[in-house]
């Protein structure tokens, strides 16, 4: 009985098999594969037929042509249309894995917790410089804002160097002060505008009627700059969620963010899972921004409209 050839066993190989998945970009990578792990064979290259197959370039998923230098993906997912995952299973995996999951959790406490002191901070300086003088005030202003123009790249290096020499690395509260160290300036230029324009004629009359200095500003300020201090806030919020650059330095496995673990996902893997992380979040803001409309008004928040 004579001996059949790997050929021949690919032909009559069932395509149903666990072995045949959306694991391999192509069909031919799949062929590969299979009679080099059930035959002895050896795959080739899809480009120039070359043997000479370097393996594994990443995690074992990346093969390289030796020859030709063309690269094939066993985990892009688009084998065929009756083997490709739909597009629901991408969105139903994005919640089974928990390091996304705690690392969105981490990036949605972050942002709140860094967004709601950066405005505790610029509020009050934001009035202190519009309204008094004092020796320093155009440095106070220019070290506030500071922030936006060095590169976070910067930053982030040099705050690592400092988290390392006081030993706190990984720390989920240094991480919350390097956030306010580069969202405070967004805050404090919108309250700045809010009160520059402002008219104290309410204010006077407030105090001339007997009120407090507390009640003053919560019951005069506070409701006068508000749109600045909302649309402020939600800047803030907006730029530490979504902050990477800085937050590669500074975080540790356990207190990743969801755009580093999206960043550090991407640099091991190649599917769809990414675009269904994106979208997620894309249809969150959404969705938040309508509820907040409907709620309170877009309109009342952001322009102060009555």
């Amino acid at each position: 009985m004579s001996q059949s050839s790997p050929n021949d066993l690919w032909r009559d190989f069932p395509k149903t098999a666990p072995e045949f998945d959306a694991r391999f970009a192509t069909e031919d990578d799949c062929r590969a594969y299979w009679i080099e792990a059930r035959w002895g064979g050896e795959p080739a290259c899809q480009r120039c037929r070359s043997k000479h197959i370097r393996k594994p370039l990443r995690n074992g998923t990346l093969f390289e042509c030796a020859d030709c230098g063309h690269q094939t993906s066993l985990t892009s997912g688009t084998l065929l249309d009756k083997t490709r995952k739909p597009l629901k299973v991408w969105f139903r995996a994005v919640f089974e894995r928990a390091d996304f999951v705690d690392a969105f959790y981490n990036s949605l406490i972050l942002a709140f917790s860094a967004a709601s002191l950066a405005t505790l901070i610029a509020v009050p300086a934001a009035l202190a410089i519009t309204r008094f003088e004092f020796p320093g005030r155009d440095f106070f202003n220019g070290l506030f804002l500071s922030p936006i123009i060095i590169p976070h790249l910067v930053l982030g290096v040099a705050l690592l160097r400092l988290f390392a020499l006081m030993g706190v690395n990984g720390s989920f509260a240094w991480l919350i002060f390097a956030h306010v160290l580069v969202i405070t300036p967004y805050v404090l230029r919108l309250v700045l505008a809010s009160a520059i324009g402002l008219d104290r004629s309410a204010e006077h009359a407030a105090q001339s009627l007997g009120a407090g200095r507390f009640t003053l500003f919560r019951e005069i300020t506070l409701p006068m700059i508000l749109p600045g201090v909302a649309g402020g806030w939600l800047l803030a919020f907006i730029n530490s969620f979504d902050e990477v650059t800085l937050s590669i330095f500074v975080t540790s496995p356990a207190t990743q963010t969801l755009p580093v673990r999206m960043y550090v996902y991407a640099t091991e893997s190649i599917d769809p899972m990414m675009a269904a992380v994106s979208a997620l979040v894309i249809a969150l803001t959404a969705l938040t921004m309508i509820l907040l409309d409907r709620v309170y008004g877009l309109d009342r928040v952001l322009v102060g409209k009555q």
